[in-house]
């Protein structure tokens, strides 16, 4: 049996994968690391041709914080960095880079896992 947590983050990265894709997004990447040490859980091209590093959150229930609240500056910078060296090395065109978060919380009354999921574009400071 996994880890728990290990186990929630993939499920909720399969989730915005399959969100992102039903909206118009292109999957390019999904738990990418590199050489300068970051790992961005999504890298996908959004329907404005905008290469996005899409750092995934997601929360059980509300009792441990909301999940906007749980990027710190330097994961930040070390996710910024990594779509950078993604994005020399893609090789296709692309109107910029950004970092988004996506957070997914407890629908509220479900009881069945359903999520609610949040989409904050331009978390990072390019």
């Amino acid at each position: 049996m996994g880890d728990p947590r290990h186990d929630l983050g993939r499920r909720a990265e399969a989730a915005v994968a399959a969100w992102l894709e039903g909206n118009g997004w292109h999957i390019l990447a999904r738990r990418q690391r590199s050489s300068v040490g970051g790992e961005v859980d999504v890298i996908a091209l959004d329907p404005d041709a905008i290469l996005v590093a899409v750092e995934v959150r997601a929360r059980h229930s509300a009792r441990t914080g909301a999940a906007a609240f749980s990027v710190d500056r330097r994961r930040l910078v070390r996710m910024e960095r990594t779509l950078a060296a993604f994005a020399a090395g893609y090789g296709r065109r692309h109107a910029g880079l950004r970092v988004d978060l996506v957070t997914l919380e407890p629908e509220p009354g479900s009881g069945s896992g359903r999520w609610r999921l949040r989409r904050l574009p331009g978390i990072g400071g390019e």
